[in-house]
């Protein structure tokens, strides 16, 4: 059985082309960030789609959805853009008796020193171990999506308290 890879776009593929940040997003990276990290599962990635996820539609996330559903193995890793991971991860809840990692990166994995390589690396981990149900992998931590909010100014996702504030 393999982990099979969606990958959608967002920050960890993007290249830039001047210092005005002008930007597209670039073919995935997750095939050589598995090879650097000497990764020999079987793995199967997909390409869904190259977009921001701010560019995202209900017509996309329906039809990452209907990937997921497709999907035989149990195991998916998601690779997304950060700032409309939670919304996406909701509407993956409708898919049930399959692990959904989601990861993406802060900085283009096409930096020096971006967090795309070790998110994917804690994706990968967290996929293996957990119980059906749709996660968040970033920045070292492993969240229910349900459970987890951008918080743009401090460039992480925290935990949501029931009341809807964030946790720190």
């Amino acid at each position: 059985m393999s982990i099979t890879v969606l990958t959608t776009g967002g920050t960890i593929d993007k290249v830039y082309f001047d210092a005005n940040s002008t930007f597209q997003v670039g073919d995935s990276v997750v095939s050589e960030l598995l090879r650097q990290a000497h990764v020999e599962l079987p793995v199967e990635i997909n390409g869904l789609m190259k977009k921001d996820s701010l560019e995202l539609t209900d017509a996309d996330r329906a039809a990452i959805l209907a990937a997921v559903q497709q999907t035989p193995g149990q195991q998916i890793v998601i690779t997304h853009g950060t700032d409309t991971m939670t919304q996406t991860a909701a509407v993956l809840a409708a898919a049930r008796d399959k692990v959904i990692v989601l990861t993406g990166a802060f900085s283009p994995a096409r930096f020096a020193m971006s967090d795309a390589i070790f998110n994917i690396g804690m994706a990968f981990a967290a996929v293996q171990t957990l119980q059906p149900g749709v996660y968040i992998a970033m920045s070292g931590q492993v969240f229910e999506a349900h459970r987890v909010v951008k918080n743009l100014a401090a460039q992480r996702f925290e935990l949501r308290s029931t009341d809807g504030s964030t946790d720190e």
